[in-house]
């Protein structure tokens, strides 16, 4: 028989985890170590308390609240996502994962299901990197990849370093080099998130099995040419680096619709120019480039039709081109094993689900290299997220946790 769950008690709590927020009105803003934040954890530590689970918080603010199994010396079974927002982001991003695997973890303690395996719930800090310009800093922090040397060095729009302000919030980051996730300790991950896209909306089903995330590559390009007068520079004597942008825009979108994977997506998110008068030829352009795909086969073709193309735009409109490299994450495939499980249990309730793969980073990016990891995504209307209009509905996120208290109870046995 399929575990129950209690729809209600999850969304009334979703709904007054929003209520910790910067800006009522205006979407959803709960920075890491903010006020809110701090208000947010405190609501969590109650509900923890509620649920008979023991938590524990690590030098940059994870948690792990933890439900005791009958053999303490087994692996725990762990589920969980972030709290922590964009400005005027949404009030389900993160949140229904994190109550999500509350709700499945403590509905599995009052089933009485015997379970061999301690259950956690894992609440990572600063995935967004809406404070400190790093996406997944907890999860990197947790696991090795960011030492408190490099937390130092992420700072806030206000020059605070997220080192800094996670000690101001009571929390010691020098410890994280003994406080880090021992894989052998953690037997599974399975994170519970809206989808932030289209497809499971746009398909009509309630639920996408994740099998890979995609990596990204981030560029800045740099086009230098010559400021002049926009009436008296005769067109063949221009040196117009916003013209040589147009055209490699262009290639960008491109090379992404020709890439041999079907994967691949490629944005220009960010553009400016110098010195930006109407009148006045630009001197200089820069923009950012996005390029993901769950195929490091996909960016890498991006990457190189680019490098081939681009330097003969920019020397045809006479100017020069920087290609800067500013960030990089590797594609990401979720355990083979665990996929088919959480497929199986879909099966077994009667849920109709695709498999799919995100477009978006999760911490599950940082964790799958460690453990056998798994996502389940439900939809968000219209695809949108990151905006106050964030949307799923109750009974897609019932769904989603009723599917997920499965997963780990059959993990967990």
């Amino acid at each position: 028989m399929a575990l129950e769950i209690n729809p209600k008690r999850l969304m009334s709590r979703i709904e007054t985890m929003a209520s910790f927020n910067a800006t009522p009105g205006e979407g959803v803003t709960r920075f890491s170590y903010s006020a809110q934040d701090i208000k947010a954890r405190e609501y969590l530590a109650g509900l923890f308390r509620e649920a008979g689970l023991e938590a524990v918080t690590d030098g940059v603010g994870n948690i792990r609240a933890r439900l005791a199994g009958a053999s303490e010396d087994a692996p725990s079974v762990m589920s969980g996502s972030h709290i922590d927002s964009v400005l005027h982001g949404g009030m389900y991003d993160g949140i229904v994962g994190t109550l999500g695997a509350l709700e499945a973890i403590q509905s599995i303690a009052e089933s009485g299901e015997r379970h061999r395996h301690p259950l956690e719930v894992i609440v990572f800090a600063e995935e967004e990197g809406s404070n400190f310009g790093s996406t997944l800093a907890g999860s990197k922090a947790l696991v090795g990849a960011y030492s408190p040397s490099d937390l130092k060095k992420l700072k806030n729009p206000d020059g605070v370093s997220m080192y800094d302000m996670a000690k101001a919030a009571g929390y010691n980051p020098d410890e994280m080099p003994s406080r880090r996730l021992r894989p052998e300790k953690i037997k599974a991950m399975v994170e519970l998130h809206i989808e932030q896209s289209v497809v499971l909306e746009a398909r009509g089903v309630p639920v996408g099995i994740v099998e890979g995330i995609a990596g990204i590559k981030g560029l800045l390009i740099r086009l230098t040419g010559v400021a002049n007068h926009a009436g008296a520079t005769p067109m063949n004597l221009r040196q117009d680096p916003m013209a040589a942008a147009a055209q490699i825009i262009s290639l960008v979108r491109t090379l992404a619709e020709g890439s041999g994977t079907g994967s691949a997506v490629a944005t220009v998110g960010r553009i400016s120019c110098s010195p930006n008068v109407p009148n006045i030829i630009p001197g200089e352009v820069t923009f950012s480039i996005d390029i993901r795909d769950v195929r490091q086969s996909g960016i890498d073709g991006v990457l190189d039709g680019l490098a081939a193309v681009a330097p003969a735009i920019a020397a045809s409109f006479g100017v020069t081109l920087e290609i800067i490299p500013v960030s990089e994450s590797a594609p990401v495939i979720l355990d083979p094993g665990l996929t088919t499980l959480i497929e199986n249990c879909a099966k077994d309730r009667g849920i109709d689900y695709i498999r799919m793969n995100s477009g978006a980073v999760h911490d599950s990016c940082m964790i799958a290299p460690l453990l056998p990891t798994g996502m389940i995504f439900v939809p968000s209307r219209g695809g949108r997220s990151h905006v106050p209009e964030e949307h799923t509905s109750p009974e897609e996120i019932a769904g989603g946790a009723a599917l997920l208290a499965d997963v780990l109870l059959e993990l967990a046995r």
